[in-house]
């Protein structure tokens, strides 16, 4: 495990996992939020995004964790692991709303709270309807480990395991 892609929905518990494999593995950890966010949250240029993204995939180890799936082909195919995170929705929206409410974003600093908009609640809240489309492409990719992650303890289990 060398390459590792980290998904799911806003609220998973990605960050957290993120984090904390990247503690017990000393591989590089890179938010995908930190590429593609300027502060306040503001978007980068799509084609500083596509270079920032660039650099981090042509690293030789790397836990990668984030979205942006008009970037999961690209990531697939230089990952080795994929680690997808399934929780309820229910915990994942609740999360998401404490943390948006509280300012205290897991890896951007100095974030203020914000209310979340309407759009990201929905996209969490519909975020599985999105998960075999994004299985089929990773399913392309016949060289990938893949391993599904339904809730906390089995994210704990999987670190234990390593």
């Amino acid at each position: 495990m060398k390459r590792v892609l980290i998904v799911g929905s806003p609220g998973a518990g990605k960050s957290t996992f993120a984090k904390k494999l990247a503690a017990r593995t000393g591989l590089p950890l890179t938010h995908l939020d930190d590429l593609y966010w300027n502060a306040g949250w503001e978007k980068v240029e799509r084609d500083v995004w596509l270079k920032r993204l660039q650099t981090a995939l042509d690293g030789d180890a790397w836990i990668m964790d984030g979205n942006y799936g008009s970037t999961l082909d690209r990531r697939a195919a230089r990952a080795d692991t994929v680690i997808f995170f399934v929780p309820p929705r229910e915990l994942c929206l609740l999360r998401m709303l404490r943390r948006e409410l509280s300012g205290q974003h897991p890896h951007i600093a100095g974030l203020r709270p914000r209310l979340p908009d309407w759009e990201f609640v929905r996209y969490t809240w519909t975020y599985l309807r999105k998960v075999p489309q994004m299985l089929e492409t990773l399913a392309q990719h016949w060289h990938l480990r893949l391993v599904l992650v339904r809730s906390d303890r089995e994210a704990r289990q999987l670190l234990k395991r390593g």
